[in-house]
């Protein structure tokens, strides 16, 4: 590892002679003001008059000499009195052609001289025509040479660390063993190669870190940095990229050259579909651009470095399907490290690490919270985690609650309450029977996850009320049947409101929506469909980013998903609809505490039915407690 910094780096230059610089800058200041006001010490001021003015005071014998200046074409005058002395006024006129002139000055005994124009070298006009070129050259030069070029388009902008200031190991990554039991790999291999080279072994050039946003694609490689202690060249896919042809390129190379004699180290290249998409036209790939260049001096840069030599080659992206097919084959980025949404257990250590440093009350239990977080990335939890310790400052203690971490998980999904917002009564009830609507759907079906919390405080991002369900167990699979009742949970609060007001409003387009995407779902992708069976209709495209999903077939298949579609969202929402219809006393009874209360937990809300329902209370276990 080379920890000394380049010499010749003009940054390390500007920072060691900039004082002497500014000193210089500021003396040429000084001596210049100075030089101005001595000469007009020395000479005094000068004011301009006209020839017949010079002619008067010619005749009143105010005139003690005139100087002729026959280069600028000018009389120079002196007058006899002078009330300071020490702060002189002469005049000056321009010199016609008077050939009487000099007869008028004798006539009068004023005293003048004629003084000729300077006559210059040849050598002396040469420098004073090529100077300004040679300074301007010379700047131009220095900034070509020391930046790489006008304004260093062509030199990396690559960014060297070295662990010291990462300050990141394999210790501070969370909920990803997989990826860094792949990583450590090239960690052991840059600390012991000879192990490997005398077997044979040979190193994978890089590793392509792929994984939706937030999961902590960018924490790794630093990590994997941090751990080796080696030089970390970190950038990211558009600082290659510029408006001029060939820069991208040239950065290329420039980045390759610095780490190959800095190696052993890493280089990173995060968001690397910027310059490593797809030539394809499919992926908007085009015949010959900028972005293309600079993706085949990489995929040639790549092929030629010395894998002995300790040269690690790390790439993140949300977009895999994207890239290259040339970038990815082996011999370039071997393997393909998946960065995923935690588990359960790796939600549970990323709580555990990010709130370290933060102090905790006895309540808290994180294996609550990573129940109630399930999908959450690494980057949620942590602003999760920094909420709860900003909203126990705010209520003025000394340390985090469980209640604090809840409330920072509603936050985060929901948005703060606004409290400024306030619902008219027919509105306020209208979503309280809503969302009772959606509890007691989830309440009156098996296969569903218990009501944490029902509450009618509209949020920030949008929602007038929700209600938060908090699963027993970590899930990885549903099935048909749980698909379908979640379907009905969704169009449960629609149902509420056509039973109890006979009208419906526009409160349930989020819930048909998803029920909506559930049903397509289970037709398109799943052969959770009696009609079409198994047959995959649909294919996921940006599997890590929004999902997008392509039809699949012919347009007169693409009218019989939707038709299947609508069947199923109606067969569910008339079994939403019974269910209100048969439950109506615990509707209103919850519904109007709700309306009192304005949040009210899945314990008090299972109270409730359990009271309206004594012949077949439901189980402790749907109160999500």
């Amino acid at each position: 590892m080379n920890n000394n910094k380049n010499e010749k780096d003009p940054k390390e230059l500007w920072k060691k002679y900039r004082p002497l610089v500014w000193i210089a800058i500021v003396t040429l200041i000084l001596t210049m003001l100075l030089n101005s006001a001595m000469t007009r010490l020395v000479e005094g001021t000068m004011e301009k008059v006209t020839y017949s003015e010079f002619l008067d005071m010619l005749e009143q014998d105010q005139i003690e000499s005139v100087r002729i200046d026959s280069e600028n074409a000018r009389l120079i005058i002196t007058p006899k009195s002078q009330t300071n002395p020490m702060m002189k006024t002469t005049y000056y006129t321009i010199a016609p052609t008077d050939l009487a002139l000099i007869q008028r000055l004798e006539r009068a005994g004023v005293r003048f001289e004629r003084k000729e124009p300077e006559r210059q070298s040849f050598l002396m006009s040469l420098l004073g025509y090529l100077l300004p070129f040679v300074l301007i050259y010379g700047v131009f030069f220095y900034f070509m040479r020391s930046r790489g070029g006008m304004m260093g388009v062509g030199k990396s902008n690559a960014k060297m660390y070295v662990e010291k200031k990462t300050g990141v190991t394999f210790a501070d990554v969370a909920g990803q063993d997989e990826a860094k039991e792949t990583l450590r790999e090239m960690v052991d291999f840059l600390y012991h190669p000879d192990r490997y080279l005398a077997i044979g072994a040979k190193l994978p050039r890089g590793a392509l870190l792929v994984g939706p946003p937030g999961t902590g694609k960018t924490l790794l490689a630093k990590a994997v940095a941090g751990e080796a202690d080696v030089p970390f060249f970190s950038l990211t896919g558009s600082d290659f990229v510029e408006m001029f042809v060939g820069v991208g390129a040239s950065r290329v190379r420039d980045l390759f050259k610095q780490a190959q004699a800095m190696s052993p180290c890493i280089i990173f290249i995060d968001e690397i579909d910027a310059i490593g998409k797809s030539r394809d036209t499919v992926y908007g790939g085009s015949g010959n651009d900028e972005r293309e260049q600079t993706l085949n001096q990489l995929l040639s840069e790549m092929d030629g470095f010395d894998t002995s030599k300790g040269l690690v080659i790390l790439a993140a992206t949300n977009r895999p399907e994207v890239l290259d097919k040339a970038l990815l084959r082996p011999g370039r980025f071997d393997r393909r490290v998946i960065v995923e949404k935690p588990d359960l257990k790796g939600r549970v250590e990323t709580l555990r690490v990010h709130s370290k440093n933060v102090k905790l009350d006895e309540t808290v239990d994180f294996n609550e919270i990573a129940l109630a977080t399930s999908g959450a990335v690494g980057s949620d939890l942590a602003n999760m985690v920094n909420e709860a310790a900003l909203l126990a400052v705010k209520e003025g203690r000394q340390s985090v609650s469980q209640k604090d971490l809840f409330e920072a998980v509603e936050v985060v999904i929901a948005g703060k309450e606004k409290k400024d917002r306030i619902l008219n009564p027919e509105e306020k009830r209208i979503v309280a029977y809503h969302e009772v609507g959606h509890a007691l759907a989830i309440a009156l079906q098996k296969h569903t996850e218990p009501v944490q919390k029902i509450t009618i405080v509209p949020r920030t991002m949008g929602s007038l009320g929700y209600t938060m369900q908090v699963p027993e167990e970590e899930k990885y699979l549903m099935s048909k049947d749980e698909m379908q009742n979640e379907i009905v949970s969704l169009l449960g609060g629609r149902a509420a409101e056509e039973v109890k007001f006979q009208s419906v409003t526009t409160g349930a387009s989020n819930d048909i929506e998803r029920a909506t995407k559930l049903a397509r779902a289970m037709v398109t992708q799943y052969g959770m469909s009696d009609k079409f069976g198994l047959v995959g209709l649909e294919s996921i495209q940006n599997q890590y980013l929004d999902g997008r999903t392509v039809l699949n077939c012919a347009d007169e298949t693409e009218a019989q998903v939707d038709q299947e579609i609508m069947r199923m969202l109606r067969e569910a929402y008339e079994n939403a609809v019974a269910m209100m219809q048969h439950n109506m006393e615990t509707l209103d009874r919850v519904a109007e505490f709700l309306i009192e209360k304005e949040t009210i937990t899945g314990h008090q809300f299972m109270e409730i039915f359990n009271q309206c329902n004594p012949e077949n209370p439901l189980q402790e276990n749907k109160s999500g407690k």
